[in-house]
């Protein structure tokens, strides 16, 4: 994982963090996202004069995504600046307000592997396609219609509708 020693952060006030973090770690599962290759992370963590870490810097890494209209793969990347902000807890009860996120001042070390996945997973587009004119797959017979023309008819009458095409006639 990555980790931020905050002893040695107390000592020397800023720290450079470079890590390659695999396509296959742990930390990556349960994404919608398949890496082509290690995720390339380089941050600089830093104390604020208010006690609060303030870890800036990039990731990077190739993505294997698919289209949202044909499934075909889209080969992608990501590029992502990132910003995080731990807050020492001060008081019981307090809790990550989605902006800044928690850590214990006592503790020796601050994991930031999940917040860097919370920003990859906000950094990756759910929503790519293979180009803009993708026609994408037939909803009946699934012929990515790119590639083919199916022979399924385009015009589907739902009986629902009966009611409405009878007024409609008369």
């Amino acid at each position: 994982m990555l980790r931020l020693d905050l002893t040695r952060l107390e000592r020397e006030g800023s720290i450079q963090i470079e890590a390659r973090i695999p396509p296959d770690d742990p930390l990556w599962s349960d994404m919608e996202v398949t890496f082509a290759g290690p995720v390339q992370v380089r941050v600089r963590a830093s104390r604020a004069g208010s006690g609060e870490i303030v870890v800036r810097g990039t990731m990077e890494a190739p993505l294997h995504q698919e289209c949202r209209r044909c499934l075909e793969p889209v080969p992608g990347a990501l590029s992502e600046e990132v910003t995080l902000v731990f807050l020492p807890v001060t008081e019981p009860g307090m809790e990550d307000d989605g902006e800044t996120r928690l850590f214990e001042e006592g503790a020796g070390e601050l994991d930031l592997g999940e917040a860097l996945r919370e920003e990859v997973i906000l950094a990756i587009d759910p929503y790519v396609v293979c180009r803009p004119e993708c026609k994408g797959l037939c909803p009946r017979c699934g012929a990515n219609l790119n590639v083919e023309t199916c022979g399924c008819t385009t015009e589907e009458l739902d009986p629902r509708w009966n009611a409405l095409r009878a007024l409609k006639e008369e």
